[in-house]
């Protein structure tokens, strides 16, 4: 059976929004992927080590979509699994000008305080893939409203890969319900 494996971004959880639409959506119309989405810790060796064993568990064909910090991972991820991944308003170089991450960090949904450090920035850095292995594995969905991260540096990272760029929107991506049906053709492509 395959498996979607959701990465949910930096503060956010299973219970964010995008997660439970790709959930309820994939138990509607396609019963027969399998749908996980663990809660990763906001220090990224951690959140790196469960994703591993998250994937360690799984059996090909597995379906990768990453939002923000998690579309960041999952193009590590994709490229070292040679698997398909859908990155929506991804973090680029999340090392660099986030000096806003320091010190303690709520997360939005369990209200869970993590201490970030620059040692926790500086180790992103691992995780960094330039250039692109694959870019044909890989589609990119950017809202140009995205008020975290500035969607042309994503749009410049992804510019081989197949690009989806909408005008306005935030970096919570609206509307992406709509994106469900081109996002499970492009896996089962």
């Amino acid at each position: 059976m395959a498996t979607l494996l959701y990465i949910h971004g930096f503060n956010s959880s299973p219970q964010s929004l995008k997660a439970q639409q790709t959930q309820s959506w994939l138990a509607a119309k396609h019963p027969d992927i399998a749908f996980r989405c663990p809660f990763l810790s906001p220090y990224p060796d951690l959140a790196m080590a469960e994703l591993d064993a998250a994937l360690a568990s799984l059996a090909d064909p597995i379906y990768l979509i990453g939002s923000s910090m998690g579309g960041f991972y999952a193009t590590w991820l994709a490229a070292q699994r040679g698997a398909r991944a859908v990155l929506i308003n991804p973090a680029v170089r999340p090392w660099l000008g986030r000096d806003y991450l320091l010190g303690p960090q709520a997360n939005h949904h369990s209200g869970e305080i993590a201490h970030i450090e620059q040692r926790h920035l500086d180790a992103l850095r691992n995780w960094e893939v330039d250039p692109l292995p694959r870019p044909q594995d890989l589609l990119v969905l950017l809202q140009t409203g995205d008020e975290v991260l500035d969607y042309r540096l994503a749009e410049d990272k992804y510019r081989a890969c197949r690009l989806v760029v909408e005008p306005g929107g935030d970096h919570s991506f609206q509307g992406f319900e709509r994106h469900l049906p081109a996002i499970h053709a492009f896996f089962t492509a």
